[in-house]
């Protein structure tokens, strides 16, 4: 491969004459007169201080700038931004999180094509991090690795930051009192790193490596340790033999990669948010893939995992029997991955894992395929009178798989928040909250403090709750989110009254209203939109290009 081929973005802004002017401004950075000739290799850092998620993320960046450089290349870190969710959550500020997504995919196209950048590092903490990062990376096609910043370790007595929120469900119902309240506060959240269960980040870090964007065992590291610095050096490397190779995203993640990874958060009970990015993903890679692809894959995929938020254990624990590497054997010798699909290491995933030893015998976070945690998905996808265009569903089955009760509606979070804490819902009850969709919210806010404070106060086996937002991947119990179409755009959850009898039947994949056509259609005429949304501003912007959950919340 010629020098010019291994650069053919980067020489663009650094060769000849009439680029002099580029070569003084890089080498106010640090360019040497070797560098121009290197391919170079952006590496796109969300690091910040604004989230334990991300703090350490510089120190990654940092590392894989070393494996660039040391592979022949010119590492050039830059960053691009964050909202933390479990900060933001519950209030008016994460309206923001879906809309980071977009923000972070756009900056980092931004800078990788202003910038000519050959090759790409992405490394993420938080959870709309790593969706924002791989779409950017399928944007864009130029070589690129993904490297997750890794899991958090534990807090006292096991807690996470699930712990804090159930904890202030349980202190408003008297269960705990101050005390103990301050002391989970103070203990579940021990440093760097992401979120603790089988939540978001570990699902979409699971999925990615999957995907085959990650280096093998990426997902499945904590976020302090030498594996992860290690792991991040070795991404800088990788991608310059993928630019040697002209190894690019698009080369690698196919409908059968995109199977692989919806096949594996099934098997971990991963969070309902890997649905809305994987659609998002997969829209950007121009790969068809639609609501019931969950479904049907879910029909021959086990849960095996458990893990939090409803079984057991963290992500810490499985990553000390030795991540997903060997469920992925497992599910390969199974036959229910595609083992002949590319990765990031330039070999089949069939290849990366030939070698991978089984779990330790005795272990029993990953269950056997004749004893799982649940026989088939508990990803569910429902349609009915309530959701004409689909709704997703967590169920574990530990909540049961039906339930029907009177509706008690409200047109934000906030106001079911406060209904709950305030012990206003009886044991029942359908909680109905609207107007948090993608346009309505704006941002498709998630719903933890709601979850959460349901579990804590007890009521987690006696009410359920439906929403046009969405849940994080720390919400448990009888609860569907990404009702469609939205409240906002006059969608049937829109025209609910209090006391309206709704049934959820994850058997039948059901939502539905016990309301006749006559009457929906009756109160449609009369709706009328009345929430405000912005009118100027990112949240503005998102309001109007947003697409439906149900087609991953896309913005181009």
């Amino acid at each position: 491969m010629t020098d010019h081929s291994r650069r053919k973005h980067s020489a663009v802004i650094v060769d000849g004459l009439n680029q002099t002017p580029s070569r003084a401004m890089l080498r106010a950075v640090g360019f040497s007169d070797d560098d121009f000739k290197k391919p170079q290799v952006g590496i796109a850092s969300t690091w910040s201080m604004v989230t334990p998620c991300n703090m350490h993320i510089n120190t990654l960046a940092d590392c894989a700038e070393k494996g660039a450089n040391a592979a022949g290349g010119k590492g050039v870190v830059f960053n691009t931004i964050t909202v933390s969710d479990g900060i933001s959550m519950g209030t008016p500020g994460m309206r923001y999180s879906l809309v980071s997504r977009e923000v972070i995919c756009d900056s980092i196209e931004t800078v990788v094509a202003g910038q000519g950048f050959d090759g790409i590092v992405t490394i993420g903490g938080c959870d709309k991090n790593m969706p924002g990062c791989v779409m950017a990376m399928l944007r864009l096609n130029r070589p690129s690795v993904f490297v997750y910043g890794g899991t958090i370790q534990p807090g006292a007595e096991r807690r996470d930051i699930v712990s804090v929120f159930e904890a202030v469900g349980a202190r408003a119902a008297g269960t705990i009192d101050d005390a103990e309240l301050i002391a989970v506060e103070k203990t579940a959240i021990p440093g760097p790193g992401s979120c603790g269960g089988m939540y978001t980040a570990n699902t979409m870090a699971s999925a990615i490596e999957a995907l085959g964007l990650s280096l093998p065992n990426s997902s499945a590291q904590e976020a302090i340790s030498g594996d992860k610095r290690i792991d991040s050096e070795r991404a800088g490397e990788a991608v310059v033999r993928l630019i040697e190779q002209d190894l690019k995203p698009l080369d690698i993640v196919t409908r059968q990669s995109f199977e692989n990874a919806i096949t594996v958060v099934i098997a971990l009970g991963g969070s309902t948010n890997a649905v809305l990015h994987m659609l998002a993903m997969a829209h950007t890679a121009n790969i068809p893939l639609s609501l019931d692809d969950f479904t049907e894959i879910g029909k021959r995929v086990p849960v095996l995992a458990d893990v939090k938020p409803s079984g057991k254990y963290l992500m810490s624990e499985l990553i000390a029997i030795g991540g997903i590497q060997p469920l992925m054997k497992m599910l390969l010798d199974q036959g229910l991955l595609h083992g002949d699909v590319l990765t990031v290491t330039g070999r089949t995933l069939a290849e990366n894992l030939a070698e991978v030893p089984p779990y330790p015998a005795h272990q029993d976070i990953i269950r056997a395929f004749d004893n799982p945690v649940k026989a088939d998905s508990h990803l569910r996808i429902l349609y009915g009178n309530l959701a004409p265009e689909g709704a997703v569903a967590k169920i574990s089955g530990k909540e049961g798989l039906t339930f029907t009760g009177k509706a008690q509606c409200f047109d934000s979070e906030e106001a079911a928040q406060a209904a709950i804490i305030a012990g206003e819902v009886e044991k029942g009850t359908v909680i109905v909250i609207r107007y948090e969709g993608p346009k309505g919210g704006p941002g498709m806010r998630e719903m933890l403090s709601p979850t959460s404070a349901i579990m804590g106060r007890g009521l987690g086996k006696d009410v359920a709750l439906i929403t046009d937002g969405r849940f994080s991947g720390g919400s448990h119990g009888f609860v569907i989110g990404h009702v469609t179409p939205e409240a906002a755009v006059g969608g049937p959850i829109g025209l609910l009254e209090d006391g309206d009898v709704i049934t959820i039947d994850a058997e039948q994949n059901r939502l539905a209203v016990e309301l006749d056509d006559a009457t929906l259609e009756a109160r449609r005429a009369k709706w009328v939109m009345t929430k405000e949304i912005p009118t100027r501003g990112v949240l503005a912007k998102f309001a109007k290009l947003v697409s439906s959950a149900s087609t991953g919340a896309v913005t181009d």
